[in-house]
């Protein structure tokens, strides 16, 4: 949520073509076939967050057309009380104080300078796209039987000081897949190809490799 491509731009770079698929829809399910129709045949998909929930969906609808699939700082539960009214608190709330109540929790160092690159971000997606990822949370399901059914391999990557995602999640999502692994960051937040680039697209980059085989 709140971010665009730029969150990917400092990993080293990655063998083959990479897609960065929108993901603009009020709903999961949109979401997901944005991301199929983003492509062409089998690839390999990463994604972080809200990204990731999107992923999960994919591996419900098309599990074939996945040869490896990344996620990142995520939860593969369903929607808690508390979040699904905190998403109505802020659909109804000031799009810019939004942003500055969210920014702490991205990043393992409130005052990070990589805050700003944040904020220029979420400027870009702006309003209108965030409001459409607040509706597509509401539409979550539990992904742990998506991510049972898929028997490609999963690399499942967050930091050990990620305020929204914590660890346990990550270590449930390891727990369905049936060739999955967990890399856990120590210090590192939400936002880890911005905090720690080197790490993620080298974890990546093994990925790739073991879709391969």
């Amino acid at each position: 949520m709140l971010c665009d491509a730029d969150l990917w731009s400092d990993l080293p770079e990655l063998p083959g073509e990479v897609v960065h698929a929108e993901i603009t829809e009020p709903t999961i399910g949109g979401m997901a076939e944005q991301v199929l129709s983003a492509v062409d045949g089998k690839f390999t998909l990463v994604g972080l967050s809200l990204g990731a929930i999107v992923g999960f969906e994919v591996l419900r609808r098309a599990p074939e057309r996945v040869s490896a699939f990344g996620a990142l700082s995520t939860n593969a539960g369903e929607p808690r009380p508390d979040q699904r009214q905190a998403w109505e608190r802020q659909a109804a709330a000031d799009f810019d104080g939004v942003v500055e109540e969210t920014l702490p929790a991205m990043f393992a160092e409130p005052r990070s300078p990589l805050r700003e690159r944040f904020l220029g971000m979420a400027g870009r997606i702006g309003p209108e796209t965030f409001h459409a990822q607040l509706a597509a949370q509401a539409t979550r399901t539990e992904a742990f039987d998506a991510i049972a059914g898929y028997d490609g391999p999963v690399q499942v990557l967050c930091g050990d000081r990620d305020a929204l995602c914590p660890t346990g999640f990550h270590e449930e999502i390891v727990k369905h897949a049936s060739r999955g692994r967990l890399h856990v960051l120590s210090g590192a937040g939400h936002l880890l190809p911005l905090e720690r680039p080197a790490v993620v697209g080298a974890l990546i980059g093994k990925l790739l490799e073991r879709g391969e085989r």
